[in-house]
């Protein structure tokens, strides 16, 4: 089989369609898995409630907390399990955010403050939680990357392919955090230890 070749039909900050000619089925799978599975991304970890008398139970607020995406910064840190700390916790592979509101008021995700300003929310205006006149969140939360494997809200984009011809297919990758779909891209081949020729 030839050495495949990416061409980009449509590429922006978190949309890109492109299409690999070089591929069987197989191929073409693994690369979407890979995208979807194999590149970390930055999502919280564990909370730890210091009050919580809004109208939701302590298990609900965590989830949707867990969900919200965050910036996610590759070149600063590193997985857990391959940290030099060996996953014990430190500066390079976990980051601290905190969470304090009191009502009246929506508590929203741009609500969350991190230590490390390049780790927020990816959207300020996702609604956590309304609390009305004295209640009040005050939480304290450690963010770190992860992988899809481990929990989908480590999912660091959407991607989907359709056949063209036997040996070429096309591809839709739509990010969920910062990472352009190139960067997502190239660290799912780095990853597969695939590195393919790109066209513009």
């Amino acid at each position: 089989m030839m050495k495949p070749i990416v061409k980009y039909k449509k590429r922006g900050k978190q949309k890109a369609q492109f299409v690999i000619d070089g591929i069987d089925f197989i191929w073409a799978n693994t690369i979407r898995r890979a995208i979807m599975t194999y590149v970390p991304s930055m999502a919280v970890e564990r909370v730890r409630i210091y009050e919580n008398t809004s109208p939701i139970y302590d298990e609900i607020l965590v989830k949707r907390i867990g969900l919200v995406p965050l910036f996610t910064d590759l070149k600063t840190y590193n997985l857990p399990q391959e940290c030099k700390c060996g996953g014990k916790g430190c500066a390079r592979c976990q980051v601290t955010l905190i969470l304090e509101k009191s009502g009246p008021g929506m508590v929203y995700s741009g609500d969350l403050k991190a230590q490390d300003p390049k780790i927020k929310p990816v959207y300020d205006k996702i609604p956590l939680v309304k609390l009305g006149k004295g209640q009040k969140v005050k939480m304290e939360m450690i963010a770190q990357l992860g992988l899809m494997s481990d929990h989908a809200k480590y999912q660091p984009a959407l991607a989907s392919y359709k056949q063209l011809t036997e040996t070429k297919f096309e591809f839709f990758v739509e990010s969920y955090n910062n990472l352009t779909p190139e960067e997502i891209i190239e660290c799912a081949m780095d990853r597969l230890g695939t590195k393919f020729d790109t066209q513009i």
